[in-house]
């Protein structure tokens, strides 16, 4: 798989001023290097950039292709009829990659009571204009063979016991750190990213294996496969389906004066799209809602669920020649993991997702929140992130579960013998409406003392503010060291968490344990964040509202 050196805004860490992708003001043109009239900081240092007058921009530049998981509706079901036509042929017709070029492995889930475990699927939008198709299709000429970027990542979590699915979609410029990815092909080592810088990078460091590294270090949730497809992929599937149905609640037309916008033209109501006019309503930022990015994946949504709908319910898909090209566009469309590589394996896989109703499919956004003309992870977002990882249905119609205990989840690292472990106890129970309850560090790290970590002790330096107490650890050599901490101390699985903010393994007493010795867990708190903008998948009536400016009578 050839890979050259990243170009455009995005550019990799270590190539500062590459040349942004150009605009383009012919033909697609959404985000094609489109400057948006940034001022020129492109939010590498994390501080975005703002107009003359100093005012936040929520618009972002250059937005590619921003598919999101239609590329899982249209594959794993359909698909599966095509079953093994032309089998030898059609997996040659599949490209393979590397599931993780990270350091950090996070342990396999526990097993349910009948064996079952969750499974997460990354799906990868790539912007690549590796092609003549995927050329015409992205714009900005100058940039042809430039390495893709990750501009659609969207995680796909099937329940263990497959009752239901959730999906948590990430904005192509959420700024994190990169991890350490090493590209099997060619052995080069690219280290981690200097601070913060957008996720969408994370393609070009070794291919869509760093991608599921950086996923898997924001979130600690274990991702089993990855799926990616391209431009050219996004066009011939949704031809082979026949269409999907998308709805607006005006004209719109994603054009203004200067040329930017998509060039989706459709009139109010609800119509079908396929081929180019459905990559660019999923590329379609200017007119819909807001114009900003949270606006288009709200679009995405809206036309996954719909095809998922389309293609259970309609029977003109068991036609043999319909599902034959499927099958030939789909498997040629695709870029997956080793344990994704045949079609029998893309069939067993396609089996699980479709025991899934719609009605138990949540799609969601990671709640996040504007730095400059970037976003980052908010604290409702690390909510969503454990209810994932402790596969809890987003929907809320789980029987109730009992959040597992540390031993129940622990890490592929091993702890350090507890005598040799430096732990830091701060005080962090001071609330809106009450002040720090005197003494809790001592008393913990007393507790601590006593179960035979000889180095824990009370920082009295700081005094953080925390709902819930919390072990933090700095990277994946404390990771078992901070689960030991977290059992002796009885405290539930969701208070480890993985965190720059810290040097070492850092306890923070929060304001549910103010008193006593012995901790006690309080209810979890186990709902959807309203800021995660949940759509259900059997909604059939959700409609984008189209922006005044760019409607048309």
């Amino acid at each position: 798989m050839t890979r050259n050196s990243v170009q455009g805004d995005d550019t990799r860490e270590g190539a500062p001023d590459a040349p942004e992708r150009a605009e383009d003001t012919v033909g697609d043109g959404e985000d094609n290097g489109v400057n948006d009239g940034g001022d020129g900081n492109d939010g590498k240092d994390g501080t975005g950039g703002g107009d003359e007058t100093g005012r936040r921009r929520p618009r972002r530049r250059r937005r590619a292709l921003r598919w999101t998981a239609v590329l899982l509706a249209a594959v794993l079901a359909g698909t599966a009829g095509a079953g093994y036509l032309y089998y030898e042929h059609l997996n040659d017709n599949i490209e393979k990659d590397a599931l993780n070029l990270g350091d950090n492995k996070i342990a396999a889930p526990t097993p349910n009571a009948a064996g079952q475990t969750p499974l997460n699927i990354l799906v990868i939008g790539s912007d690549a204009r590796d092609s003549e198709e995927n050329q015409q299709l992205g714009g900005a000429r100058e940039t042809f063979g430039s390495t893709p970027l990750a501009d659609v990542q969207m995680l796909v979590h099937l329940s263990a016991d497959r009752s239901n699915m959730s999906v948590v979609s990430m904005p192509r410029d959420t700024l994190l750190e990169i991890p350490k990815c090493t590209d099997p092909d060619d052995g080069e080592v690219y280290p981690a990213s200097e601070g913060r810088v957008m996720t969408n990078q994370s393609l070009g460091r070794g291919g869509p294996g760093c991608t599921v590294a950086t996923w898997q270090e924001l979130t600690g949730i274990r991702i089993d496969h990855f799926v990616m497809v391209d431009f050219a992929g996004v066009v011939s599937m949704a031809d082979a389906v026949g269409g999907v149905p998308v709805c607006v609640d005006a004209n719109i037309h994603s054009r203004d004066s200067q040329g930017h916008g998509s060039g989706l033209k459709l009139e109010k109501g609800t119509h079908p799209v396929k081929g180019e006019q459905a990559l660019q309503w999923l590329r379609t930022r200017y007119g819909f809602e807001d114009g900003s990015d949270l606006a288009r994946s709200k679009a995405q949504h809206m036309y996954l669920n719909s095809m998922v709908r389309m293609l259970r319910e309609n029977a003109t898909l068991s036609s043999p020649n319909k599902l034959r090209r499927l099958a030939e566009e789909a498997t040629a469309a695709l870029t997956v993991d080793p344990g994704l590589d045949t079609v029998k394996k893309l069939y067993d896989l396609s089996d699980e997702l479709r025991k899934v109703k719609p009605e138990r499919i949540t799609m969601t956004t990671m709640p996040n929140r504007y730095v400059g003309e970037r976003v980052e992870p908010t604290e409702d977002a690390e909510q969503l992130f454990r209810l994932v990882r402790e596969d809890i249905a987003l929907d809320g119609k789980d029987a109730r579960k009992t959040e597992p205990a540390p031993e129940t989840k622990a890490p592929a690292d091993p702890a350090a013998p507890d005598d040799e472990m430096a732990v830091q106890v701060r005080n962090g129970t001071r609330t809106d409406d009450l002040g720090t309850a005197p003494g809790r560090a001592n008393t913990v790290a007393g507790l601590l003392v006593e179960q035979g970590f000889a180095k824990a002790v009370a920082d009295p330096s700081v005094l953080p503010s925390e709902d819930r107490t919390v072990v933090r650890y700095p990277s994946a050599d404390l990771e078992g060291d901070a689960w030991r901490v977290a059992k002796s101390l009885g405290l539930p699985a969701s208070s480890v968490r993985r965190s720059t903010d810290v040097s070492g393994v850092t306890l923070v007493v929060g304001a549910d344990w103010r008193e006593d010795t012995a901790y006690r867990a309080p209810e979890a708190d186990n709902s959807t964040p309203e800021s995660a903008k949940a759509l259900n998948g059997a909604d059939d009536s959700a409609c984008m509202h189209v922006s005044p400016a760019f409607t048309w009578s």
